[in-house]
């Protein structure tokens, strides 16, 4: 057996809202789109290369410590790589993200900054150092 895509699914309440945060502010295109019966909306956005991350306690801990300074993340929490860490927090921000954390140097070689975003996503935006 091959895994050929991971999907996050996210129930999104203000639909239009969190399309508009995911797809506009943060610039991830509409791969496909589609309408059901009694107004059912879905929209799947290219978000690049997908990977599962599982982390132990021990090791969610001490993301949080060094990206936010305490325990923050729920049991799920979305990162997505960005060119520029600075630039993306602005445009989240701008774009209805509220702040958890700013961008922060983190002892793995990037730059992390955490969210709260639409639809409930505890978000992390991280540009690799090199």
């Amino acid at each position: 057996m091959t895994v050929r895509q991971l999907r996050l699914v996210v129930h999104a309440t203000d639909y239009e809202g969190a399309l508009a945060f995911f797809r506009d502010t943060l610039g991830m295109p509409a791969a496909e789109a589609y309408s059901g019966p009694g107004g059912a909306e879905v929209t799947i956005l290219d978000a690049g290369r997908a990977t599962l991350e599982l982390a132990n306690d021990a090791q969610v801990d001490y993301i949080d410590e060094v990206e936010v300074g305490r325990r923050v993340a729920p049991h799920f929490r979305v990162a997505l790589e960005v060119d520029d860490c600075a630039a993306a927090t602005e445009a989240a921000l701008a774009g209805g993200a509220d702040p958890v954390a700013p961008p922060t140097p983190t002892p793995w070689n990037s730059v992390n900054a955490r969210f709260d975003a639409p639809a409930e996503v505890h978000l992390t935006l991280f540009e690799e150092q090199g």
